[in-house]
């Protein structure tokens, strides 16, 4: 069943007389429950893609298509709504709360998510059920993300959204993160998206989607993914 209809969509930014085509009439379908990767060089497009995804962005043109609901013409205060309603963020600097326990950090959700769930279960479902009362500067790297990712998971979202989300970690726990990620395509059927330039991420998902100059190159959908302990880091 799909999840995520993209239909002739562009982003066109401009600066002056200036335009630039940061997605160029793009065409997209995405299953539900699936691991996907989006690849391209910097430049390429794919956090548009994600930010458009995400309801950070609105289209230039094109329609958007979100769980049965035409996102591209949402308002502001709709597509906050939209963003509270369906999609949770991971980016790669975790942006918690410092002031704030690792419960508190995720207990926030409950705030702004009409179906949030259990901020203790999520944060047992990532490991971190010893680390509650403890503030984010007393925590390691991959520990922070991991709490980025529950309180991304508290919202119960529809989809989750992943920029660079190892992108600051070394390999071992970037290795961590992702098995957990994956862990929530595989076990909860949360469709997970994940913006990289790691080709190796790519050995994992369920699709591959490459992006250059603006426009999909490809769209793969691989029929056996590799685990993240297959993968050679």
């Amino acid at each position: 069943m799909s999840i995520v209809t993209f239909e002739k969509v562009s982003r066109v930014y401009k600066s002056g007389d200036h335009e630039l085509k940061a997605l160029d009439n793009v065409d997209l379908l995405l299953e539900e429950g699936k691991f996907v990767v989006i690849l391209g060089p910097s430049g390429a497009g794919k956090s548009t893609l994600l930010n458009l995804l995400g309801g950070l962005d609105s289209p230039t043109g094109g329609k958007i298509t979100v769980d049965g609901k035409d996102i591209s013409t949402l308002n502001d205060n709709e597509l906050a709504e939209y963003r509270a309603a369906k999609v949770g963020f991971v980016f790669q600097f975790y942006n918690l709360v410092p002031t704030l326990t690792v419960y508190e950090n995720v207990a926030l959700l409950k705030e702004i998510a009409p179906d949030a769930l259990d901020p203790k279960k999520m944060l047992e479902e990532v490991g971190l059920a010893d680390h509650m009362k403890n503030f984010p500067a007393q925590l390691s790297g991959g520990e922070q993300q991991r709490v980025s990712i529950a309180r991304a998971l508290a919202k119960n979202p529809k989809i989750l959204l992943c920029d660079e989300p190892t992108g600051a970690l070394d390999s071992e726990t970037g290795v961590l993160v992702l098995k957990l990620l994956l862990s929530m395509a595989r076990n909860y059927g949360k469709t997970i998206v994940i913006v990289t330039h790691n080709q190796n991420i790519a050995k994992m998902a369920d699709v591959v989607i490459r992006v250059k100059n603006g426009k999909i190159q490809s769209c793969e959908e691989q029929i056996k993914p590799m685990d993240a302990d297959e993968v050679e880091w």
